[in-house]
């Protein structure tokens, strides 16, 4: 525990603890407008759409590495 010798070093300690709290008050918000925007709908739909168009393209890239090639199937009794 602290031993204060003046009431200056206590203002100031004082002082020094209302700033950090402020700053803890301004670190909470920002985080809060944070999440709120990630889990926005606009966020969410552009997420899903960014994941699916990079595991196409990613699928892409390795079908024409690996020479894969979509096979159409016939039906055998002569139907379309």
């Amino acid at each position: 525990m602290k031993v204060y010798k003046s009431f200056l070093e206590i203002e100031h300690d004082l002082k020094v603890l209302k700033l950090q709290n402020q700053i803890d008050r301004e670190q909470v918000k920002l985080s809060l407008n944070e999440v709120k925007t990630s889990f926005s709908p606009v966020s969410m739909i552009a997420g899903t759409v960014g994941a699916i168009a990079q595991k196409t393209l990613v699928l892409k890239a390795v079908n024409s590495i690996l020479g894969v090639k979509r096979v159409k199937v016939k039906n055998i009794e002569g139907e379309d």
